[in-house]
């Protein structure tokens, strides 16, 4: 469960407060975040797909939704937020067991929504590090990836966008080889982390693990290269495809 579904599960806003003040929570910085998402009562746009998707899918979509920056590390894949969707529909027909044709769509279309927290009215932070190897993997042919690279180094311009890229040469780092999609929440105790795992997708929000994996992150960052350099790397990778 997301802090946003909790907080609404716990009712409207003054309640939230009421049980805060019952309870002796004095952390007025996080009564209030939990009030403010109890207070929105609107259905998100990913209850659409509610019969259609797994929940984890639906639940990422809202983590990114709430999210004050995102913070993400992929070794292997791009990350979802700067797919394209051609580079997507490669992805989910590789997928075991094998999807059908109408199921990929449905993931394809989810992707590309969720999407939107990077280009509304006031984008979210966001910061990708991705290794070298993630940009060589030809998901979907050569032009298909060309259009995956150059879409990522256009994205990248954009000044709440950050992509890192760590080189085959670069120094060493720390992973376990799965992504890693970090929320910030309106105080670090709604912080929430998304991992790619061989079983699914799982959410982590106790305190000791998160900051793991913020660790985990800065380590990877200062073994990226500079945002202009990445920048660069990519558009190499591009050219000689």
């Amino acid at each position: 469960m997301t802090a946003a579904q909790a907080a609404r599960a716990l009712g409207d806003a003054d309640r939230v407060r009421t049980l805060a003040h019952i309870y002796g929570c004095t952390d007025h910085a996080l009564v209030e975040a939990l009030a403010g998402m109890a207070a929105e009562r609107t259905r998100g746009w990913w209850e659409e797909y509610r019969d259609t998707l797994p929940s984890p899918l639906l639940d990422l979509a809202e983590m990114e939704h709430h999210a004050t920056a995102l913070r993400v590390a992929q070794v292997i894949n791009i990350p979802g937020l700067l797919q394209t969707p051609e580079h997507a529909r490669a992805l989910f027909r590789e997928v075991v067991p094998a999807l059908r044709p109408h199921e990929i769509e449905f993931r394809v279309s989810h992707r590309v929504k969720r999407q939107a927290v990077l280009v509304r009215d006031q984008p979210v932070p966001y910061t990708a590090i991705i290794h070298e190897a993630a940009l060589r993997m030809q998901f979907g042919g050569r032009e298909v990836s060309r259009a995956q690279l150059g879409h990522i180094a256009e994205i990248s311009e954009q000044p709440h966008i950050t992509v890192r890229v760590i080189p085959f040469d670069g120094t060493s780092f720390p992973t376990a080889g799965h992504g890693v999609d970090y929320a910030y929440g309106p105080v670090t105790t709604l912080d929430t982390a998304q991992l790619d795992t061989t079983h699914g997708s799982e959410l982590v929000d106790a305190a000791g693990k998160l900051e793991s994996y913020r660790l985990v992150l800065d380590r990877m960052e200062q073994a990226a290269l500079a945002p202009h350099a990445s920048r660069d790397l990519i558009h190499n990778i591009a050219k000689n495809l």
